[in-house]
């Protein structure tokens, strides 16, 4: 698949997968910050990625985020959609920091991850519920309301 990527800077490198197998490719700020105690930080990562046609782009946290930095991705999942692609369009990584100290993430530190998805647009078709109800939040695993 061919994805056209704009680096605002020449000195940020392209996006990579892992290895062979890595299903997205991680992301990093393009630039040192501070994310405070208990603040959230918008980290640049110096990209535009225009995503094709079909497909949405989503950012997801490392794996290791938590345990290494014990950061979040503030909104847990990023949703990048297709007509995100302008001049100005910067992804950025929304960072967390529940913690009570600053958290340093260096320039290039893979904090991130962006994998394309294909995807459907829904042609809403309203009327009454289709099949019994089967319970509410957690209902397959014992929870019950109180």
């Amino acid at each position: 698949m061919q994805v056209h990527i704009t680096r605002l800077r020449e000195d940020i490198p392209l996006p990579t997968y892992a290895t062979e197998g890595s299903i997205a490719f991680d992301l990093a700020p393009s630039e040192t910050v501070t994310i405070p105690a208990h603040g959230l930080f918008a980290a640049p990562t110096g990209l535009i990625i225009a995503s094709p046609t079909g497909y949405g782009l989503f950012i997801a946290p490392r794996s290791s985020l938590f345990k290494k930095k014990g950061l979040r991705l503030g909104n847990t999942i990023g949703v990048i959609d297709q007509d995100y692609c302008g001049p100005e369009d910067q992804l950025f990584l929304l960072l967390w920091n529940p913690g009570d100290t600053d958290v340093i993430v260096e320039k290039g530190e893979r904090i991130a991850q962006g994998y394309f998805t294909p995807i459907q647009r829904a042609e809403w078709q309203e009327g009454p519920a289709e099949k019994p109800s089967r319970g509410g939040i957690g209902s397959t695993g014992g929870y019950t309301k109180s």
